[in-house]
């Protein structure tokens, strides 16, 4: 496959990044002579994702204890991870009326809704992104993937951290709270950084598939406010 410069750009800004932390040398598999620069390059995006998500979901449980007491008696934190992001992952919960990815978001934000919202919010976000890799965890070659769910997922990664820190109840609290400003207007902001580098990678993501592929990202305008989320 031939390796343009944006894709080689792109690749290096991932590495620095991945080494702004200590990580340990993965040694060489076989299955990886069946990969292509762009499979290798994917693969390190879904496992970032996937890292960052789930550092989103204990923040949130841990911002809001309220929600994992919905769930069934001794339900732990580890125990939701391990449902949402260990293979097989599940992908049908009864208490979210079995729903999945982008249709299970508007839950966490439904004033009728009276169970778990982190999870109903986590499993629209981790789901979304799941099926923007096409449900895939790892890549090979002649996989391919959909520059636009990729696109469209980061447009509705905006669109869930403006609701998670705007929607309000009727008593004027968050549904969930996140990020919050002290008196004095410094206050903690780790959710906005965390949405930011999960919207950042999958943009970068779509902008990788698009030059190697030669296909054109569909830039949709959309208001912010709107609750509607772009199809993936």
């Amino acid at each position: 496959m031939k390796r343009s410069p944006i894709l080689l750009t792109l690749l290096l800004a991932l590495l620095l990044s991945a080494c702004a932390t200590p990580q340990q040398e993965r040694p060489f598999q076989m299955r990886n002579l069946a990969k292509s620069d762009i499979d290798m390059v994917t693969d390190a995006h879904i496992a970032e994702v996937n890292r960052l998500s789930r550092e989103l979901m204990l923040k949130l449980y841990r911002r809001n204890p309220r929600e994992l007491a919905k769930a069934p008696p001794g339900t732990t934190i580890a125990q939701r991870m391990y449902q949402l992001f260990e293979s097989p992952r599940k992908t049908r919960f009864n208490e979210l009326n079995n729903r999945y990815g982008i249709h299970a978001v508007p839950l966490a934000f439904d004033p009728a809704f009276e169970g778990d919202r982190v999870l109903a919010l986590m499993v629209g976000i981790s789901g979304m992104i799941h099926s923007a890799y096409n449900g895939q965890d790892e890549f090979f070659l002649l996989d391919e993937i959909d520059q636009q769910k990729l696109y469209n997922s980061a447009r509705n990664l905006e669109k869930i951290a403006w609701q998670l820190n705007s929607a309000r109840q009727a008593n004027s609290e968050p549904f969930l709270y996140s990020n919050g400003l002290s008196e004095v207007g410094v206050g903690n902001l780790s959710f906005a950084r965390t949405f930011g580098k999960l919207i950042a990678l999958q943009d970068m993501m779509a902008r990788i598939v698009a030059d190697t592929q030669n296909r054109t990202i569909n830039k949709v305008l959309h208001g912010m406010t709107s609750t509607v989320l772009l199809p993936i």
